[in-house]
C-alpha cells in the first residue's frame, strides 16, 4: 500500500467484524478442522495452538485432529511484554494458568517444545500470507526466531471473512504458509 494505513483503526473494524462472524458461524471451528488437508502439510513432529480470545476461531478441534496424527502439543505463554512467546506442551484437558498477560497458558513447569508447525490466530490475512495479528508484534518475534534455528509451517486459522485484497507489510511481519478457514485451505505460494 502506498498511502498511510492507521493500523489501529483496522484492528478495531475488523474485531467487530470478526464478533459478528463468530455470532454467524457458530461451527466455524469444527468445519475449519475437517477441511485441513493434512497430507500437504510438510511433516512435523510438534504443533502450537493458541487459546482463543474473544472471538478468535477455536482451535482446539484443529488441535485433536493434529494430536491424533501422533504430534506433541504445546500452547505459547508470553514470559514478558517485548520477549518471543514460549511453548510449553499441553494436553487437552490440561489445567493452565494465566501468562504475563493474563492468558491461560501451561505452567512454567511444562516442557518447552519448538514446535514445527505453528497455528496463528488472526484479525486479517491476504491469500499472500500477509497476517494481521493484535498489534504487539509477539508472533513476529516468536516466528522470526523459530525460524532462525529451523524450519517451521504457520497456519493462520480464521473466518473466511476475515480475507482482505491487501494489508500494510512492514519489514518485521512473518509471513504465513497457509491459511484455514471453514471454507477453504489457501496454500501460500
Amino acid at each position: 500500500m502506498t498511502a498511510p494505513f492507521d493500523k489501529t483503526a483496522l484492528r478495531a473494524r475488523l474485531r467487530a467484524q470478526r464478533r459478528d462472524l463468530a455470532r454467524a458461524f457458530p461451527g466455524a471451528a469444527e468445519a475449519a478442522a475437517a477441511r485441513l488437508p493434512i497430507a500437504r502439510l510438510p511433516a512435523f513432529r510438534s504443533f502450537s495452538g493458541y487459546h482463543a480470545l474473544g472471538a478468535e476461531l477455536d482451535p482446539r478441534p484443529l488441535m485433536r485432529r493434529l494430536a491424533q496424527a501422533g504430534a506433541v502439543q504445546a500452547l505459547p505463554a508470553a514470559t514478558a511484554r517485548d520477549a518471543p512467546l514460549a511453548f510449553r506442551a499441553w494436553r487437552d484437558g490440561e489445567a493452565l494458568e494465566p501468562d504475563a498477560f493474563g492468558i491461560p497458558s501451561p505452567s512454567a513447569a511444562a516442557p518447552a517444545i519448538r514446535p514445527d508447525l505453528v497455528i496463528a490466530p488472526i484479525l486479517g490475512f491476504t491469500r499472500r500470507g500477509d497476517r494481521l495479528g493484535q498489534g504487539a508484534g509477539h508472533y513476529d518475534r516468536t516466528l522470526m526466531n523459530l525460524r532462525a534455528v529451523q524450519p517451521v509451517f504457520v497456519l493462520g486459522l480464521a473466518y473466511a471473512g476475515q480475507e482482505l485484497a491487501e494489508l500494510p507489510a512492514e519489514p518485521h511481519d512473518e509471513r504465513l504458509d497457509a491459511i484455514l478457514t471453514e471454507t477453504d485451505y489457501i496454500e501460500v505460494g
